[in-house]
């Protein structure tokens, strides 16, 4: 029986979680290129993705994940779509403790709209409990506003199993993009 490889990328910005993320439920050491962080006026954290995290995950039915992590400053942006190439979908992580996260997460929506309009993608919230102000139901409505219609998780990335709500979620998403012929 031949195996099924795909490609998963988690996106977002500095801080939100992708590097934890991919630890939390890769089968491997994950692959990780974290470096000083010498941009502290964007996130306050001693290290930060400078190139990609690369970690791998079998699922019950022998397919296999590859899990991309994307580094999370603009600058490096010309990464995002070398990395998201050929992938299933992308996993967009949003740090909701900083001060505009909704405005944060439109970075993130136009600079992986190519593969969000081609394929399918989930929004995870982190950090929810150090923000009270943004909620839920304000991220869909914002989504809501752009015409995107995308499915919105408060997740503790350093929980394994709140990692794989996201997978789930997205797995099924593309699941029924070909079901549906969509």
């Amino acid at each position: 029986m031949t195996q099924l490889t795909e490609k998963i990328i988690f996106a977002g910005s500095m801080g939100s979680g992708k590097t934890t993320a991919i630890k939390s439920i890769s089968e491997i050491e994950p692959v990780s290129t974290e470096v000083d962080n010498n941009d502290t006026e964007q996130s306050n954290k001693q290290l930060t993705t400078m190139a990609m995290d690369f970690g791998t995950l079998t699922l019950s039915d022998e397919s296999k994940l590859l899990l991309y992590g994307t580094p999370g400053q603009e600058r490096l942006s010309f990464m995002w779509s070398v990395i998201s190439d050929g992938s299933l979908g992308v996993i967009i992580l949003i740090d909701n403790s900083i001060s505009d996260p909704l405005s944060n997460l439109d970075i993130y929506l136009k600079g992986f709209s190519d593969l969000i309009d081609q394929s399918k993608a989930v929004i995870g919230i982190t950090k929810s409990d150090l923000n009270h102000q943004v909620d839920v139901l304000a991220y869909h409505d914002y989504l809501k506003s752009k015409g995107l219609s995308i499915p919105v998780f408060t997740v503790d990335v350093r929980q394994k199993d709140d990692v794989l709500i996201l997978l789930d979620g997205l797995i099924s998403l593309c699941e029924s993009k070909y079901i549906l012929g969509e």
